[in-house]
This record gives structure tokens, sequence and C-alpha cells, in this order.
């Protein structure tokens, strides 16, 4: 028993010193995770503004359309099909707007404010309210995955999917 007694104020020391070191690394992780995510949602933001901005100088007349240049393989795709089926149907398979603005006519002058929320990237616009797309993101650049139409959730990949087959 008396081996034990000086044993204790060590093991207790120990402990102390495990659950310490133990919460510092749990810190360092959450604080990398934190960062990453914070670094991503810049990259998010700024990739969304640069297309934005492309499409003012340009007033919506690049050839393909830029959300075309922003966006991903599987989106770029989705788009291809509407640009068949309009040149085998001659008839659109599209939304009926241009979705950078949500409208018809845009106004590329008006006020836009870019924000995340959500993990998605939420451009409100002063006339049109309010558009959302979802990027993916690499070390080195970010791409639009999707563009989500309405509050509601629709999908403008999956729309052209659908209606464009």
């Amino acid at each position: 028993m008396q081996i034990i007694k000086p044993l204790i104020p060590i093991l207790i020391l120990l402990a102390t010193g495990f659950a310490t070191f133990a919460h510092a690394a749990s810190n360092v992780t959450t604080s990398n995770t934190t960062t990453g995510a914070q670094t991503y949602n810049a990259q998010k933001l700024q990739t969304i503004r640069q297309m934005y901005e492309q499409d003012i100088r340009n007033e919506g007349m690049d050839n393909p359309v830029v959300l075309q240049q922003y966006a991903n393989t599987a989106l770029q795709n989705a788009m291809q099909l509407e640009q068949t089926y309009f040149e085998t149907a001659q008839m659109s398979c599209h939304v009926g707007y241009d979705v950078l603005w949500n409208s018809q006519d845009p106004d590329y002058q008006q006020d836009k404010q870019f924000t995340i929320t959500k993990g998605l990237v939420k451009v409100s616009l002063a006339q049109g309210g309010d558009v959302y797309y979802d990027l993916t993101c690499d070390n080195k650049n970010c791409q639009v995955a999707d563009v989500i139409l309405t509050d509601q959730g629709k999908s403008l990949r999956e729309h052209l999917l659908k209606a464009c087959r």
C-alpha cells in the first residue's frame, strides 16, 4: 500500500498532462478545419464575383456563356445537352431566362451582394431575388457544380438533364 501512495500524485499529473495535450490537439484540428473552410468560402465568393464581373463586361455575350466557362464537367455536359437539343428540335429546353440575373432582360448594373449560406454562394440581386451557386473547389480553383434557381431548391443541372433528353 505504501508504494501506491507516492504513485497517485504522479498518475494525477500524467492524466492532467495527457488531457491538456489531447485538448490542445483537438483545437489544432478544429482550427485547421475552420481555416480550410474559410479559405474555400473565400475562393467560392471570389469565383462567383469574377463570373459576374466578366458577364457585366461582356453584357452576357460570351460564347460559350460565362456560366459554362465557370462550370464543372457535369454542369457543362448538362448545358451541352441543352445546346444539342436546340440544334436538333429548334426549341429550347432551358429555363427561359438568364439564370445569373434571374431575368430575361438583365440589368447588369444592378446592386448585388455575395454571401455564403449553407455552403452555397448566395447572390442577392436588387432586381430579381436570390441565386444560389453550388461550387466544388480544390487547392487551386473553384467551379460551379450547379445553380439553385429557387428557394425550394430547383436545380439547373437537374432541370437540363430532365428537360433536354
